[in-house]
């Protein structure tokens, strides 16, 4: 997970100053997978999560990640 340069170590991070909150990649058969991190300052979470084709949240979550392609891994920026 990436903040906003000067940031001091433990400090609460606004949602909007978080660049990613993990990456997400599309395989050939378009399945999304989002590998996710929590922001601090809280106790760390982690988790994964997939999205087939005419899942109900597939294309929220396309459009989120501005798009992306079979084969492309991307960062993911939090929903603020």
């Amino acid at each position: 997970m990436t903040a906003a340069a000067g940031v001091e170590p433990g400090a609460t991070v606004p949602c909007e100053k978080v660049d990613s909150i993990g990456v997400a990649t599309m395989t050939e058969d378009g399945t999304i997978t989002l590998r996710l991190r929590s922001l601090p300052p809280g106790p760390v979470a982690k988790g994964t999560m997939s999205y087939k084709p005419g899942d109900p949240q597939y294309e929220e979550i396309k459009r989120h990640l501005d798009g992306i392609k079979p084969g492309e891994t991307k960062p993911v920026r939090p929903w603020c």
